[in-house]
């Protein structure tokens, strides 16, 4: 379900990634749609979607790697990708050096060893030379930096929720710095009754429109609600408590399921009196035969 803000985001997000050297900061609470925003951003763009898999022996070398990989992907290949990095996917602050590092320079300190910088010089030599770049090692390979500039780019999906996001802004600039800034605001009424419609599009105990829309518009209301408790939580107990749109979905998720439960539970009492009804008629005959 695309509604308006979803399309504002993507918008915005288009003309920062389709911009040369262009990297998005993604500020939300979590279940705003930054990724799956940015992943159909990607796609409409025609770039290469990279994500890391982060486990519990990911390491630096394991991201340095990774980011080998989409330095080769860019600079040599020439393919446009962009680089989806959440902050749970940070599990050590040392990943943001690496992070900081592309941001603002383009170019990670001992990236390449020296065999490797010479095969990458071999292979963008001929295209650097067909673009009037002098025939020596560090003109093509600044030549190489610059391509992987234009091509690779970054979407941070990260969550104002807590102290790590404003510790990171300081301790790292180029995530400010060297990034457009996208907030994630909550979703607004029209969007949340036109999701809870999609959905319960799908369900066939309720045929009619009219009732899915009030269904649909009751959903927005508790979840509007919440909001306003949350707020007047916060200024009485000096807390937050977030209401993300994850939450709604997890709402119309249990709706649905206690729906279909219900429903599933009342037809299977029509058949057992159905079944009953049948065995005492059959009965009933079988003794006016007697």
């Amino acid at each position: 379900m695309l509604f308006d803000v979803a399309m504002q985001h993507i918008t915005r997000i288009a003309r920062i990634i389709d911009q040369p050297c262009g990297s998005a900061l993604l500020v939300g609470v979590g279940g705003s749609g930054k990724q799956s925003l940015s992943k159909l951003t990607a796609f409409i763009l025609a770039q290469d979607v990279y994500r890391i898999v982060v486990t519990s022996s990911y390491s630096m070398a394991d991201l340095k790697t990774d980011i080998q990989t989409m330095y080769m992907k860019a600079g040599v290949t020439g393919q446009p990708t962009l680089f989806i990095l959440t902050d749970t996917q940070i599990v050590n602050d040392k990943f943001l050096i690496y992070i900081n590092d592309m941001l603002s320079a383009g170019y990670i300190p001992d990236l390449f060893a020296r065999d490797e910088l010479d095969a990458i010089v071999g292979k963008v030599r001929s295209e650097a030379k067909s673009n009037g770049v002098e025939d020596a090692f560090e003109p093509i390979f600044n030549f190489f930096v610059d391509k992987v500039r234009r091509n690779l780019h970054l979407a941070l999906c990260f969550s104002p929720v807590g102290d790590a996001f404003r510790v990171r802004a300081r301790m790292f600039p180029g995530l400010i710095n060297c990034t457009a800034i996208d907030w994630f605001h909550p979703w607004p009424l029209d969007a949340l009754i036109g999701v809870a419609n999609r959905f319960l599009s799908e369900v066939e105990a309720i045929p009619d429109e009219d009732l899915r829309g009030k269904i649909a518009e009751h959903m927005a209301f508790v979840h509007m609600s919440i909001q306003e408790a949350n707020d007047n939580f916060r200024l009485q107990m000096r807390r937050n408590n977030y209401t993300t749109p994850t939450s709604f979905l997890e709402l119309i998720k249990f709706y649905k399921n206690l729906l279909n439960g219900k429903v599933s539970r009342i037809n299977e009492q029509i058949e057992r009196l159905s079944n009953g009804l049948n065995i005492m008629n059959a009965t009933t005959e079988k003794v006016d035969n007697l």
